[in-house]
């Protein structure tokens, strides 16, 4: 192995704070995306949450590199978590939305969504989705 792909073995990973709560969601989102973003880059430090109240002190209180919220959350969806966040927390970080449908983008759009991808979850365009937000 080279030393260029140690050192970038190295470096901490991307910090992702994944809402949903179903934890099947969760599981999916994490599969999908995989372990890292490509080879020889540093693993994905997940951090799952459950509930809004969680996301919103996470949020708050730490620096995140992306946000992955489920739209179809029961209680408090993540498109109106994502717009409280994009409004509320200063250098927000960007989010992805997850929305039950395509059709539900232009919803995703009002909640400030920087990227948006609907289920069925497709591994690919869920691997692009959070490569390009981490980029």
């Amino acid at each position: 192995m080279s030393d260029h792909a140690t050192d970038r073995t190295a470096q901490p990973g991307p910090r992702v704070l994944l809402y949903s709560d179903d934890r099947t969601v969760r599981e999916q989102v994490r599969l999908a995306v995989g372990p890292r973003l490509g080879a020889h880059e540093p693993e994905i430090a997940w951090t799952e949450v459950a509930t809004p109240s969680a996301v919103v002190a996470a949020a708050d209180g730490k620096a995140w590199d992306l946000l992955v919220l489920d739209g179809e959350a029961d209680k408090a969806g993540g498109m109106g978590l994502c717009r409280q966040l994009k409004n509320e927390v200063y250098e927000c970080p960007p989010v992805l939305v997850l929305t039950a449908r395509a059709e539900d983008a232009w919803l995703a759009s009002w909640s400030l969504a920087d990227a948006v991808v609907s289920r069925p979850l497709d591994a690919f365009e869920l691997q692009k989705a959070v490569s390009s937000l981490l980029s």
